[in-house]
């Protein structure tokens, strides 16, 4: 079973999903909460595996609350909640650790598909959308700029491993895509992560659309 937290201030927005998630053998909501501070004192007592996370709250705000979830040892996979996917605090929440994001209209079985594919470990944020939140960023051109910075500490082989997080992929088809064992990329991730002081392959993703890793060439 994948234990969920749902946080939202709004309580028609927690039964809504509540509904949606029951609706799976293989989920289970083992909590709720108002806000971000709530949030927290939830994952503890709970143990969720994944958290859907509001980012307007009043109080503690999403943002900061997926800081300090990230924060914590062996911590639950956050899936940040907007109403638009073009919202920069999405960025915001990204950056401090979330595996993703998700607008609260997501269909029921795509929400239910991605709520696994988190538990899972795994990104939870196309591309697309990735190269849309960072050019609608106020500060793009300061963080091309340091991500480019970061990124020039990396060998070849490490770039190519980081820029298949960026599109999304899976150890497995990292493996297949560049003819290695998943072993050898599991090894390869842990160690950008380690070395680019990241907490969450969704952070090396983003941070890989920051660089310009997956740029058409010219």
């Amino acid at each position: 079973m994948i234990r969920i937290l749902l946080a939202d201030d709004d309580p028609m927005v927690r039964r809504h999903l509540t509904a949606i998630l029951g609706s799976s053998t293989e989920i289970e909501v083992v909590g709720e909460a108002r806000d971000g501070a709530e949030a927290v004192e939830e994952v503890l007592r709970n143990q969720p595996d994944v958290v859907l996370m509001d980012l307007r709250m009043p109080g503690v705000d999403g943002i900061t609350a997926t800081r300090e979830i990230t924060a914590l040892a062996a911590p639950p996979a956050v899936i940040v909640l907007t109403t638009f996917d073009s919202d920069e605090h999405v960025l915001g929440a990204l950056e401090a650790g979330a595996a993703g994001f998700l607008v609260k209209a997501t269909p029921a079985e795509e929400l239910l598909n991605l709520v696994k594919v988190a538990a899972d470990g795994n990104v939870v944020m196309s591309p697309s959308a990735a190269r849309r939140l960072i050019a609608q960023s106020s500060r793009a051109d300061e963080r091309r700029d340091a991500a480019r910075s970061r990124v020039a500490t990396l060998a070849e082989r490490e770039c190519e491993v980081l820029a298949c997080l960026g599109e999304g992929l899976t150890n497995p088809e990292i493996a297949r895509r560049l003819f290695l064992s998943e072993t050898t990329v599991r090894s390869y991730v842990s160690r950008l992560l380690v070395k680019l002081d990241l907490t969450h392959r969704t952070q090396a993703a983003l941070l890989a659309h920051q660089a310009g890793l997956l740029d058409e060439p010219g």
